[in-house]
């Protein structure tokens, strides 16, 4: 139940355990518990690192387990500041990918110039993806923003994605929250776990990324415009960076079994505060709406449903309310 907010169901049960009854040692612990006490002892050391656990003035020596509505409410703001943390190391790797990409924009198409080469036209780029589908040893990390994805681009995609599950590659991909929604792309992410693949979602991506064996990535020169090509590098450097944009971007998002975490039935979804961020800093609904891979009848109804729980009869309101209850 408490896995959600970083608990593992070791560390629950002895936080249950120790504000059942805190007497008793180890042993005895372990013994209600149905636990070994090397386990016990490592969610009780979780917990004091937690806060959950701190020493009590009654029983020099002992420990006393922190009240669940303050405890949890520290794990609660632990998990917002580490998410704080993330989001701004995400924009500053974004950026600087971004920066790097950029400067590779005036390569002459289809020719390799110091590791890097700029492909145009969808035909360059499939080629350019089999072949490095081909020699692939180890994984495959992929960013794919947008929500739905076409049949056409899935279908390209799922012999590829066979063969390399079918030897033992490891593929980790992320796709945007709004693929949920979509039957044909839900269905492909689906069958990617069935094969072995792993997939997980989250509401705001940063632009499309292949990186394979961490040795080669493929990123579109300007995700804007689509006719400028990709850019495909094994520059170190550059891979590096965007690898490490992919695993800020896998560490914030969510298995795709999985429902994101909700604090109360009146805060936002994370997808709903991203729009409400997005609406914030002046963008429009059709905007908002791409950046989100949700059409703007979407985007409308979600905003719709918001300014309802604010209570807001404009989005001027809904935007100050969200304000003074700290969603923004």
């Amino acid at each position: 139940m408490l896995q959600a907010l970083g608990l593992g169901a070791d560390v629950e049960a002895v936080y249950r355990g120790m504000l059942a009854d805190p007497s008793g040692g180890v042993a005895e612990l372990a013994a209600r518990l149905g636990l070994t006490e090397t386990r016990v002892r490592d969610g009780l050391d979780r917990l004091v690192d937690l806060d959950l656990l701190r020493p009590s003035r009654d029983c020099p020596g002992a420990l006393r387990a922190v009240r669940p509505e303050l405890g949890l409410e520290l794990l609660l703001r632990r998990q917002e500041e580490e998410l704080a943390r993330q989001q701004e190391e995400l924009a500053r790797s974004k950026a600087a990918a971004a920066q790097v990409v950029s400067e590779f924009a005036e390569l002459r198409p289809n020719t390799e110039v110091d590791g890097a080469e700029r492909l145009v036209g969808m035909d360059a780029i499939q080629s350019r993806l089999e072949q490095l589908a081909h020699g692939l040893e180890r994984e495959c990390l992929a960013i794919l923003p947008g929500g739905a994805l076409s049949e056409a681009s899935l279908e390209s995609s799922r012999p590829l994605d066979d063969r390399a599950l079918a030897r033992g590659i490891e593929m980790r991909s992320v796709y945007q929250d709004s693929a949920r929604n979509d039957p044909t792309t839900l269905a492909y992410a689906r069958w990617l776990t069935e094969q072995g693949g792993q997939v997980r979602t989250s509401p705001l991506l940063p632009p499309r990324l292949l990186v394979f064996d961490r040795t080669v990535a493929v990123v579109p020169i300007d995700p804007a415009h689509s006719r400028l090509g990709a850019l495909c590098t094994s520059a170190p450097g550059i891979v590096a960076s965007l690898v490490t944009l992919f695993e800020q971007t896998w560490q914030a998002a969510v298995p795709l079994g999985a429902d994101r975490a909700r604090t109360d039935d009146t805060r936002p979804s994370a997808a709903e505060l991203e729009l409400l961020k997005l609406l914030a800093s002046g963008m429009t609904d059709e905007a908002a709406g791409k950046r989100l891979g949700v059409s703007l009848r979407t985007v409308r109804r979600q905003m719709s449903a918001l300014m309802e729980r604010l209570h807001a009869t404009s989005r001027f309101e809904a935007g100050l309310k969200a304000a003074q209850q700290g969603w923004l």
